[in-house]
């Protein structure tokens, strides 16, 4: 089986990179905001959905920046190959979501989400310096990483 996945590269006029802090079957994931395909979807409306479902955020989805290149097991379900789309985003509007400052800092009403679903996420900007691939913790999120930050091509 293959779970098609969509994630939007937001870099703010400060050159930070937005990223999504997760708390999610039992793991701390940190990576790019986004997620899987719905059935009758178009990739660029799946990143969008995902944008205003998750942080209440009209994004315009820019241009194609990867698309995965080799074969990427799920992390949570071995009988499902991994298939990743990326794009560029711009925020049309000002973020609402609470950003944070450090990883994994989730407040009481992302604590409440996750008593009642067993997952939680927050997000938050990393330094355009600080930046790179240990800083995402999914295998394709590393190659894209080191895509943006030039030092791998496309």
């Amino acid at each position: 089986m293959i779970n098609v996945r969509v994630y939007g590269l937001l870099v703010d006029d400060l050159k930070r990179v937005l990223v999504s802090d997760e708390y999610i079957r039992g793991a701390y994931i940190t990576k790019f905001p986004g997620g899987g395909l719905e059935f009758g979807e178009g990739t660029r409306d799946c990143l969008k959905r995902e944008f205003k479902e998750e942080m209440d955020l009209d994004v315009r989805v820019d241009d194609h920046l990867y698309t995965t290149d080799f074969y990427q097991m799920s992390a949570f379900n071995p009988n499902y190959q991994i298939i990743s789309i990326y794009y560029y985003v711009t925020p049309l509007e000002r973020i609402k979501a609470p950003l944070r400052d450090k990883p994994f800092d989730f407040d009481e009403r992302q604590m409440e989400v996750y008593q009642a679903t067993g997952e939680t996420e927050t997000f938050r900007f990393i330094e355009w310096d600080a930046f790179g691939e240990d800083m995402v913790t999914l295998p394709i999120d590393k190659v894209v990483a080191e895509i943006v930050k030039g030092r791998r091509k496309a």
